[in-house]
């Protein structure tokens, strides 16, 4: 039967990588070169560490001698030497024998001891059976995935809502398996997915983390190729405008693969909102069309004016008047005749957009409609009344596609 090897020598070689073991061939690894190298390569803290190693040794000390109550452990941190010490209580008369010695033995190793002392006796970890070095290791690997699950958890949950490359590792079925590096994986479900995307493995993606679980088998993050905050996040990346705080964006509505509107603002009137994210000759909105997979961008200057804003999130549809009512938070938008169904969108997609963006209910009516069932905008008592120009600023809408 082979002999099990002990504490330090089972970490030295499960957790120094061979590239360091052969440039260390010629040099002693002591036990805190070892644990430091696990520090290194598992980012785990030597604290950390040396707690699990603790929690082992006491869990062997129990497994030989079958309790924990009475044991005491000295690591030297500096020099890596550990010290196990079995600890009894000096009474008068024994209750327990594990936890407890009579005065009169103790007297025995020093006449000097008194009742309430505390006498000690040291245990060499060598002297641990095979059973309880086999625990001992248990406990330390133990430890050591519950650390890193739990820094796992820690980085990614404070990154969630961030954008991330990743690698795709596998494909099971309708999910992707990404990898995020350090042998992390991310997942994407079908849900998170934009129809028409095809992914192959290796490959390369931006991905936008959704969001982070604690599960029996470890952390789980969950990320999305869908999410609003993806094109926030690609903006955010491309247009230094907004990473700087000078535009804002204000809001995003998206159905993905298709169709995204983007409501951005500035406080300064030096700066082009619009502008700024389409950049010269359209190459940053472009850049993140390319990444959307050819998705279509509208973007809007943002406005607190109701009528206007409302107007403008209908982009690329032309719009004759906003009637509004701010009680119900709803407004008719009249256009003409020849841009009604461009208004609405292939199967309602513009106007629902456009309503999601700027969160009112917004009814279309086409000239004709409008003032056949009204006869005229007079008619709308309690309503406030927008009329715009035929052709809108190019300043204030911009469509881009691929």
């Amino acid at each position: 039967m082979r002999k099990p090897h002990s504490l330090r020598t089972y970490i030295k070689k499960q957790y120094i990588p061979k590239g360091e073991k052969m440039k260390q061939e010629k040099k002693e690894i002591t036990f805190i070169d070892a644990i430091e190298e696990v520090e290194r390569t598992k980012h785990i803290s030597k604290e950390v560490l040396i707690e699990a190693i603790e929690s082992a040794l006491v869990s062997a000390y129990k497994k030989n001698y079958g309790t924990s109550q009475n044991v005491r452990v000295n690591f030297d941190r500096e020099s890596g030497e550990i010290d196990i010490f079995m600890r009894r209580d000096v009474v008068e008369e024994v209750e327990d024998e594990l936890c407890q010695i009579s005065l009169e033995d103790a007297r025995e190793y020093d006449s000097r001891y008194e009742v309430g002392d505390i006498i000690e006796w040291q245990v060499r970890p060598k002297e641990f059976g095979r059973i309880a070095a086999q625990t001992a290791k248990q406990v330390v690997l133990q430890r050591i995935r519950e650390a890193e699950r739990g820094m796992t958890y820690d980085e990614y949950s404070q990154r969630q809502g961030e954008l991330i490359t990743g690698t795709v590792q596998r494909i099971s079925g309708n999910t992707i398996f990404v990898n995020l590096g350090r042998d992390e994986e991310g997942i994407l479900s079908a849900s998170e997915q934009v129809p028409g995307e095809h992914y192959q493995v290796d490959q390369r993606i931006k991905v936008y983390i959704m969001d982070v679980r604690r599960t029996n088998k470890g952390p789980q993050v969950f990320l999305s190729r869908s999410h609003p905050g993806l094109v926030r996040r690609l903006f955010e990346r491309e247009v230094p405008e907004i990473e700087d705080g000078v535009v804002v964006i204000k809001n995003i509505a998206r159905e993905a693969g298709s169709r995204t509107k983007i409501a951005v603002y500035t406080d300064d009137e030096n700066v082009d909102p619009v502008g700024s994210c389409v950049g010269p000759r359209g190459n940053r909105v472009q850049t993140i069309v390319d990444e959307l997979g050819g998705e279509k961008i509208d973007i809007i200057v943002w406005s607190d004016d109701p009528a206007e804003l409302i107007a403008s999130v209908l982009s690329p549809a032309k719009v004759e008047q906003v009637i509004v009512s701010d009680t119900e938070k709803a407004a008719t938008v009249v256009v003409p005749d020849y841009q009604l169904s461009l208004a609405i969108g292939k199967e309602g997609q513009n106007v629902r957009l456009a309503a999601k963006l700027c969160g009112w209910k917004i009814d279309i009516k086409s000239h004709t409609q409008y003032f056949e069932n009204y006869d005229g905008a007079d008619d709308a008592d309690g309503e406030d009344i927008a009329e715009y120009p035929e052709e809108p600023s190019e300043s204030e809408i911009v469509e881009v596609e691929e």
